[in-house]
């Protein structure tokens, strides 16, 4: 199947009105950022206790878009009852639970409320597309759009999808929000990126159970080292400028010996219970008391420190 090129060309999108279905802190960031590029919105929660949370969690992110000069205040509301958070929806970012047979049932049950040219994107981060379209009576429509945590700060979006044209549409919508379409040519487990970070993490936890160093000091040797190059190139890109003049072809033919070697010697760790115990009490030593929300808003305010300094890099 062809696909869409992943040069980023004019943005054009014609989606006026977003429904979110599933009102937790993802659904809210997607609204927030919706919301500050002028797109209304409404979600939908089967819980009401939901919408304060929801609502409390846009406002928080719509301070932090102000910094990035995103000051677009578009309605944003909530509801109980899907189909008055779809009517007059032209794109549906699902966000329920990360469970195959509640997936279906729910994009089967948005799929029968919708126009035709409407497009649904679910964001689960595990399961494949082709499982969870099986119900749809539309599936071509249906596209798995996976962002990262969260996606106002983190420009991420990965789209696996059946239908060029609609993968084409959705991709220009999600440019029109600011953020990075990459399209996966055919679908996998765990889609491009957390497969990557699974592979980082894996090794990590090896480093763990092998006593090699404490929780800290592998969590720094990565972000005060590959970590910094990581957030402006990707791998390939990083090692074609340790290729030298030569570029990667020179740094595969003189230094891909030594990346074998260090694949070879790669572990394969488990995670029973004393391992896990190890890296319940490094992070913990690492967080030095400091809450969940703590190191989130410490996160967060180094996400936009980021970016800020991204986009003075690229302008």
């Amino acid at each position: 199947m062809k696909r869409p090129r992943s040069a980023e060309p004019a943005v054009t999108n014609s989606v006026r009105r977003l429904a979110i279905v599933g009102a937790g802190m993802i659904g809210a960031s997607w609204a927030a950022l919706a919301s500050a590029h002028g797109v209304s919105v409404c979600a939908y929660d089967p819980n009401p206790e939901a919408e304060a949370r929801f609502l409390s969690y846009v406002e928080r992110a719509r301070a932090q878009l102000t910094e990035l000069g995103l000051t677009g205040t578009a309605p944003v509301g909530f509801s109980t009852d899907l189909a008055v958070a779809l009517d007059g929806a032209g794109f549906v970012q699902e966000n329920g639970p990360e469970n195959e047979a509640v997936k279906r049932k729910l994009l089967a049950e948005i799929d029968a409320l919708l126009p035709a040219e409407a497009i649904i994107a679910s964001s689960t981060s595990a399961l494949v597309r082709s499982a969870i379209v099986v119900d749809c009576a539309s599936p071509e429509r249906v596209i798995v759009a996976h962002p990262f945590n969260p996606p106002h700060l983190v420009p991420l979006v990965e789209i696996v999808g059946a239908d060029d044209e609609v993968v084409a549409r959705a991709a220009d919508f999600y440019r029109s929000l600011g953020r990075r379409p990459v399209v996966l040519n055919r679908e996998m487990p765990g889609h491009i990126a957390n497969r990557l970070a699974s592979a980082l993490y894996r090794e990590a936890v090896h480093l763990v159970e092998q006593g090699v160093a404490s929780v800290a000091d592998i969590d720094a040797a990565l972000c005060n080292g590959p970590g910094l190059r990581w957030a402006l190139m990707g791998p390939h890109m990083t090692y074609h400028l340790g290729g030298g003049e030569g570029g990667i072809a020179s740094y595969l033919a003189h230094l891909g010996p030594s990346q074998v070697r260090r694949w070879q010697s790669l572990g394969d760790p488990s995670l029973d219970a004393d391992v896990q115990a190890k890296i319940v009490a490094g992070v913990a030593e690492e967080a030095a008391g400091r809450s969940i929300a703590e190191l989130e808003a410490r996160r967060d305010e180094g996400l936009l420190a980021l970016l800020k300094a991204r986009r003075l890099i690229s302008d």
